[in-house]
């Protein structure tokens, strides 16, 4: 047998190469994640721990006689994934099993055989995608009445060429974000301002001492301290706002030389990462969440060191507890958050790659 009639072999018949699957093997020979999830689905399914033994025992059987292959076998499982009751998931499954044919006949046979589920209403959302050469996607579900009022809006006075691109300028004008032709002062929803920063390294013979209340003390090798608001008096007057991050410890602290800001620790965390730390979010630190990096409830202090922006979503997801991980977790490593995945990897996000540190010290 060639080696692609035993791969074929393997994908048509796959039922008994399953109860050795692992599914690192196949990330680590570059497998898209998406589909070695559905895998971990169908390997669960058939050699999981179930209470039903006997119908797991007998659906093996029924796989291997029908000759399911590995993508008949994954269908199946998203097939019956809305299916609550146990029991009447795996009547279904060994019923779609029995089934004789090729893919097309088995999703075709599948209509008859799967209720389908009354889904509920979409709830009213809004979703934001991630940048691509300066635009980004902005998904609504509306109201149907909200929709068609905001549909009526755009398409008025519509002039010969695509619809689309005049509707969205409409829109732009609604919101306030463009100049409306007889006002040239735009009104409504204000545009997003990012907040400049000055990123100043401290020099290596500069070393944090203590971090305790409102400054920082800096020890200097001549043997005098100074405060954080002192060293930056001295070297870069009075009028800049500035960060400073040490090239180990990370952000120091964040001063304005006229008075100190109320949200400084904040300031400086979505300087160290301008996006969530999770690899490929997209989420701006400016919509983010202050996270404590060890967990509040565990004793974690409020401290630079232990503080990082993160999404809503993975600020909520994130594994408090290192001994049990999930999900995976946050961690600081050489002064800036990093994510560390359930299976221990440290995983850095690359979508923005404009940090404090990667900046000032290359990481």
């Amino acid at each position: 047998m060639s080696s692609f009639a035993a791969l074929v072999a393997g994908l048509t018949n796959p039922i008994e190469t399953l109860a050795s699957f692992d599914a690192q093997v196949l990330l680590d020979a570059g497998c898209s994640p998406a589909r070695v999830r559905e895998l971990v689905k169908v390997h669960t399914a058939y050699y999981g721990k179930t209470k039903f033994t006997r119908k797991q025992a007998n659906a093996i059987k029924v796989a291997r006689s029908t000759r399911k292959s590995m993508d008949q076998l994954a269908y199946i499982e998203g097939r019956i994934s809305s299916i609550e009751d146990p029991a009447e998931k795996w009547d279904l499954r060994l019923t779609l099993l029995s089934v004789k044919g090729d893919y097309k006949t088995l999703t075709r046979r599948a209509k008859d055989i799967v209720p389908e589920v009354d889904k509920p209403a979409p709830e009213p959302t809004v979703r934001y995608g991630r940048s691509n050469k300066k635009r980004r996607p902005v998904t609504i579900m509306a109201l149907e009445e909200d929709a068609a009022a905001i549909e009526f809006a755009t398409r008025q006075n519509l002039t010969d060429g695509p619809a689309g691109p005049q509707m969205y300028e409409k829109l732009m004008r609604i919101l306030g974000l463009r100049p409306d032709a007889e006002d040239e002062t735009p009104s409504g929803i204000a545009p997003a301002v990012p907040r400049p920063l000055v990123l100043i390294p401290l020099d290596e013979h500069i070393k944090i001492m203590g971090g305790d209340g409102d400054d920082v003390i800096l020890g200097l090798t001549d043997g005098t301290t100074m405060t954080g608001a002192e060293f930056l008096a001295q070297n870069f007057g009075d009028v800049l706002e500035v960060a400073m991050f040490h090239p180990q410890e990370g952000p120091v602290n964040l001063y304005d030389t006229q008075r100190f800001a109320n949200q400084k620790q904040r300031d400086l965390a979505r300087a160290t990462m301008p996006t969530c730390p999770v690899p490929d979010c997209r989420h701006a630190a400016d919509n983010c969440e202050v996270h404590h990096i060890k967990a509040w409830s565990k004793g974690g202090l409020t401290n630079m060191d232990n503080l990082a922006m993160l999404c809503r979503y993975h600020n909520r997801t994130n594994d408090d507890d290192p001994s049990k991980p999930h999900h995976g977790r946050l961690e600081n490593i050489r002064g800036a958050p990093m994510w560390r995945s359930p299976r221990g990897y440290l995983i850095p996000n690359t979508v923005h790659p404009f940090g404090a540190m990667t900046l000032l010290y290359g990481r």
